[in-house]
């Protein structure tokens, strides 16, 4: 059998007419029924950010946005060596408490929590309230930017430390096409995207209104370039939950569902 036709066979055998067994798993935790779905692949969780299953990366089925990867900035202020004195602590992700104190939000409804995410995390050529923009360099690396008079907030001279009240400052760098270094932690977004879509292509499973998984589809592969167009248009977006408390940086890059349905070429029941 041909990859594809196994993928399909392990559908039909261990998939297919089944829901999501997720029976003592964390209710709060958003993949659990991703991590079911794996196991009847015989995927195992791993960081190589390679495709998952002979040449194909499988993606489950969520409710309105998909995830291409969990892919944090190479460089963040925090860690730079030009500004990262000016965050409180030693360690890295106590500097990170303190940049997404700067730069982000409190939520009442998590006791007042600080997090990078949602209104304060930037979108591709548009300033938002918070005074932070994505943008592409011309090497094709994904810039963060923030710039003092562009920040909305009334008092944005209280948070903001005066050395950083500056135009077009880099909060966080992806790299694009290369790295600079051969580090693991170096690794550009080409070789992450290109490694994990840009094999065999991807796989997704489909459920049925009863919630039981009734077909399997396919898409093509994914270059960087084709990728990168599509964050050019804001429809692969940059969708941060970096929050205060947490060491992981929990960076997002998404698409919406019915942009990846259109990604589909084939399905099979």
């Amino acid at each position: 059998m041909t990859p594809k036709e196994q993928i399909i066979d392990l559908f039909k055998k261990n998939v297919k007419g089944k829901r999501p067994n997720v029976d003592g798993k964390n209710e709060r935790h958003d993949g659990r029924k991703g991590h079911w779905l794996e196991q009847q692949f015989g995927v195992t969780a791993n960081a190589d950010n390679e495709a998952d299953l002979f040449g194909y990366e499988l993606k489950n089925e969520t409710t309105s946005k998909t995830t291409f990867g969990d892919w944090s900035a190479n460089i963040y202020v925090f860690t730079s060596s030009k500004y990262s004195s000016l965050f409180e602590g030693d360690k890295k992700y106590e500097k990170q408490d303190s940049f997404v104190k700067i730069f982000g939000k409190p939520n009442e409804e998590k006791g007042g929590r600080y997090s990078w995410s949602g209104s304060p995390c930037p979108k591709i050529d548009s300033y938002n309230d918070f005074g932070q923009i994505l943008t592409i360099e011309p090497n094709k690396d994904i810039v963060a930017f923030y710039s003092y008079s562009y920040d909305k907030r009334p008092d944005k001279a209280d948070i903001v430390p005066e050395e950083l009240q500056i135009e077009n400052l880099e909060i966080a760098r992806w790299y694009g096409e290369n790295s600079p270094t051969s580090k693991r932690g170096d690794k550009c977004l080409k070789a992450k995207l290109e490694d994990k879509f840009n094999d065999k292509g991807w796989f997704t499973c489909k459920t049925n209104e009863s919630g039981e998984y009734n077909r399997i589809c396919f898409g093509e592969p994914v270059n960087f370039d084709d990728w990168l167009n599509l964050v050019k248009e804001g429809i692969v977006f940059f969708d941060s939950g970096m929050y205060e408390g947490n060491k992981r940086p929990y960076s997002q890059w998404r698409a919406n569902n019915k942009f990846w349905d259109s990604l589909i070429t084939e399905t099979y029941e």
